[in-house]
């Protein structure tokens, strides 16, 4: 590792370890047809199904795998941003279930609609864009007052007052075994839950692919001499900044993040066309576009205040048991549930 730093930089190793782990991820998300949103939505309809089986193979894999590494020292988390920084749990309930309410309307998490924009769908590429807007609005712009003010209401401190469990808990192995088995049961009944083996083995590497982006940018942060972040796949962050350097600066600088989406996005793409399924897809007539761009909005102030998406906050900071995100992912739920039930109750299938 110190060989390729000192050939190439830590810059762009985090680059290419960005693009390598989001094409990884984009290629089996779409694959295996991972969706936070279809899980809540098969739960909140009283069914255990194949959507719900195919998240929680993803996520389990990615909560193994990196506490597995914790737990034998060839990982260290503890200067993450989920965990080292000054955390809130306000930010974590209010805005995970603003970002729940959001998926719903949108029909899709952050990450779904970047995978689905690559295969062609104009409905996730404009939510998305919204998202990403409202989003940047929220971190620097005219929302970033209201954030702060909700995000100050109830903040923990960095370190272990974040953390579900130290790396020398003896509760820590327990937890390991409790969500390994989870994850073979859920590869034992999720074929008989209607969940194809193929598909849950995609879920699987997505879930791998949180774990790689930790350990890559790990490798790369403790062999170099500069600061660099320890951090995994995340979504909003990372497309707000592509976006506004697409935008405002005439090159792009190289870091995890600008490598990570357009990774996922050309990944996702390849499936796509290898499944025979990248076609132009509209708005639909009888959906209205508002319910869409609402939900984007939701999901961008949301996520802001969450501290990541489904996957930044539910994937990867679950996986390294960040207290704040294990409570935003679970209020993900709880709005998304609720929503879906409620849109159920109006009468109109379209509208769920």
């Amino acid at each position: 590792m110190e060989t390729l730093i000192d050939t190439f930089g830590e810059p762009t190793l985090m680059l290419v370890l960005g693009l390598v782990v989001g094409a990884v991820f984009g290629l089996a998300a779409y694959r295996s047809r991972f969706c936070l949103r279809a899980a809540t939505a098969e739960l909140a309809e009283g069914r255990v199904g194949a959507k719900l089986m195919i998240w929680l193979a993803a996520f389990t894999t990615a909560v193994v795998s990196v506490q597995s590494a914790v737990w034998i020292g060839a990982l260290d988390v503890s200067n993450a941003r989920q965990l080292a920084s000054v955390g809130s749990m306000s930010g974590a309930i209010i805005g995970g279930l603003m970002f729940g309410v959001g998926m719903i309307l949108a029909r899709g998490c952050a990450s779904r609609l970047l995978v689905l924009s690559a295969s062609g769908n104009l409905r996730a590429i404009i939510t998305g864009l919204v998202l990403t807007l409202t989003a940047q609005a929220s971190l620097s712009g005219f929302l970033s007052p209201a954030r702060e003010q909700i995000a100050g209401l109830w903040v923990v401190n960095g370190g272990t007052a974040r953390a579900l469990f130290a790396p020398d808990s003896p509760l820590l192995p327990v937890a390991i075994a409790l969500c390994t088995t989870c994850l073979v049961a859920v590869l034992v009944i999720g074929p008989r839950r209607g969940a194809p083996r193929a598909d849950l083995v995609g879920a699987m590497i997505v879930g791998l692919a949180v774990y790689a982006g930790w350990q890559g940018s790990y490798a790369i942060a403790n062999a170099s001499f500069e600061l660099v972040a320890v951090q995994s796949v995340t979504f909003t962050g990372p497309s707000t900044d592509t976006l506004m350097t697409l935008v405002t600066a005439p090159s792009m600088p190289a870091s995890f993040g600008m490598g990570l989406v357009p990774g996922v996005f050309f990944g996702a793409m390849i499936a796509a066309i290898f499944m025979g399924e990248a076609r132009i897809q509209r708005f639909e007539p009888n959906v209205p576009m508002e319910r869409y761009l609402f939900g984007g909005i939701l999901m961008g102030f949301g996520s802001m205040l969450a501290g990541g998406c489904a996957v930044g906050a539910g994937m990867s900071g679950g996986a390294i048991f960040a207290m704040t995100a294990w409570v935003a992912v679970f209020c993900m739920w709880i709005g998304a549930m609720t929503t879906h039930v409620l849109l159920g109750a109006m009468g109109d299938p379209k509208l769920i």
